[in-house]
């Protein structure tokens, strides 16, 4: 038991900063919904307009939810609940990787298993530290709905339908640990897992039932396929349905078991899927430092344009059915046009769902940076300045595979999104979907220099502050305009300057303007870099 208590002690001490970020995220994120929906959203008729929309606009539903009703509570859940659900399951699968494999990969759990404490011990000890943080989660955040004047069974509800989320997800990240063979692979895993239930979510919500009133849709069966569907329909401040739950929990529960079962036949530093052996000689292209950074990258590559692929290929073969015929005149209708540039609604829905392709691209970028804070963080890094490589080369090496990611991402989702619509038969939108894709390029590319002159500026805070800034321009790009955030906020997110895809008319200047600030930070971490020595450990 004391092995117990200080194991879980040193992980609570390690995220003293990590974890109360998260969590004062999911607050502050609830408290300026509440605020911002009242201000924009205040009367009855306005939010009818806005469910209304919803309801008729697949598009809307992918990205928001399935609407219960036009009250704040309601059309709070509606606007806010995936998206907390997302950053919920991040929280919780980083959690699970940085303290389980994480502490293989770094040796730390070796010296652990040379104490008297027994060999389940870790894995314990991460399981009541990950469920204590999801217990402060729920508080959290039933306590914001109820101080924001909502329900307190409808806060409750809300609470536990994230907290059960979590609890689902941190599961799913100990045994992507015990799967794979390093952090980096198994937190792979549990991003991708993320983005499944997200979109599996999105597809439930999209072919949904509208009512007969039209403020309210059913999911469709998709959406019982996901942790995020799950915490959804618990309907909180509607129906508070605690049934779907259950599922989350047995679900969680089976995954433990899992995990319990790999850890007890695996060794130490081991994995069920097993690292290749590799070549017996190197191929040519790793004489340089670029072939050496695709090398140790591309599988990552790989993953998010994958990602990227699922997306255009739905994108491609939902929009080109749809019209804009149900979108009336109503005050939002005139919000979403402006949004799109005048597009009809295949061309918004295009337009959505490449702004979410767009994100994974940014993701991508960021990860080629975060791989090379791990070089320089495992020593690595100094081994290979040790050789007559420069610095300017390394990180010069990074930059060139992280915009490689970008464009990969870009790619596959604007192929995948053509290929989709010949298939129906539809090849009307692929011009558009092309385009769409191609703005969402400069965002992604200053995502890539941001995060590199963090990691010039603050190496040990780089993933915190990449990650962070890509969540909070996600939420602000996304989810400002609907949350009656100021234009002032919306306008920090560099999504919200991507250029409207409006064929020949399209104005690339915000574009160009983004592409050469992605240049300068670039440039500017290559100097910072030359003047701070490395930072190990």
């Amino acid at each position: 038991m004391t092995a117990l208590r200080l194991l879980v002690w040193h992980r609570l001490r390690r995220d003293r900063v990590q974890i109360p970020a998260w969590i004062g995220s999911f607050a502050a994120l609830i408290v300026l919904a509440v605020v911002g929906l009242q201000d924009s959203f205040g009367s009855v008729a306005e939010r009818t307009a806005l469910i209304s929309l919803a309801a008729a606009n697949p598009a809307i539903l992918f990205l928001r939810g399935a609407p219960q009703g036009t009250d704040v509570d309601a059309v709070l859940v509606f606007t806010l609940f995936s998206f907390l659900g997302i950053l919920v399951g991040l929280m919780n699968t980083f959690l699970a990787v940085r303290h389980s494999r994480a502490e293989e990969d770094s040796g730390r759990a070796a010296l652990i298993a040379a104490t008297p404490a027994a060999r389940w011990t870790p894995a314990l000890s991460t399981l009541v530290y990950g469920l204590g943080v999801n217990l402060v989660l729920f508080v959290a955040v039933s306590g914001c709905f109820a101080v924001a004047g909502l329900d307190a069974a409808g806060s409750v509800v809300a609470g536990l339908a994230l907290a059960a989320t979590g609890v689902t997800f941190l599961a799913v990240g100990l045994v992507a640990s015990e799967l794979m063979p390093s952090a980096r692979a198994a937190n792979s895993v549990g991003v991708g897992v993320v983005l499944i239930s997200y979109l599996l979510r999105g597809l439930g919500d999209a072919f949904g039932t509208v009512s007969d009133d039209g403020v309210r849709v059913d999911s469709a069966w998709p959406a019982w396929l996901s942790p995020i569907g799950w915490a959804n329909r618990t309907r909180p401040f509607t129906e508070n349905a605690l049934a779907p739950l259950l599922v989350s929990l047995a679900v969680a529960a089976v995954l433990l078991g899992v995990a319990a079962l790999l850890l007890a036949r695996r060794d130490a530093g081991a994995s069920v899927v097993a690292v290749g052996i590799g070549r017996p000689a190197a191929r040519r292209s790793l004489a340089g430092p670029v072939g050496l950074a695709w090398r140790l990258q591309w599988p990552s590559i790989v993953a998010w344009a994958a990602g990227g692929a699922v997306f255009g290929i739905f994108g491609g073969a939902l929009a080109p059915a749809l019209d804009d015929g149900t979108l009336g005149g109503s005050v939002i209708s005139d919000e979403l046009t402006r949004l799109t540039g005048g597009a009809d609604l295949a061309e918004a829905f295009t337009t959505v769902i490449f702004s979410l392709v767009g994100i994974l691209a940014a993701a991508g970028g960021i990860q080629a940076i975060i791989r090379l804070r791990q070089e320089e963080a495992g020593e690595t890094g100094a081994l290979m300045l040790a050789t007559p490589l420069s610095r300017l080369g390394w990180l010069g090496s990074y930059l060139i595979v992280g915009a490689v990611a970008v464009l990969a991402v870009v790619t596959a989702g604007a192929l995948a999104s053509v290929v989709a619509a010949f298939v129906v038969g539809v090849r009307e939108n692929s011009a558009h979907a092309v385009l769409a894709a191609a703005v969402q390029v400069p965002a992604a590319l200053l995502f890539l220099g941001a995060a590199a002159l963090a990691w010039a500026l603050v190496p040990r805070f780089t993933a915190g502050i990449a990650w962070g800034g890509l969540g909070l321009a996600m939420f602000l790009g996304i989810f400002g305009p609907l949350v009656g955030l100021p234009d002032w906020a919306v306008d920090l997110s560099p999504f919200r300057h991507s250029p409207e895809p409006q064929g020949t008319d399209t104005d690339w200047s915000a574009g160009i303007v983004m592409v050469m600030l992605a240049l300068v930070t670039g440039a500017a971490a290559s100097v910072f870099f030359r003047r701070r020595d490395l930072a190990g450990g």
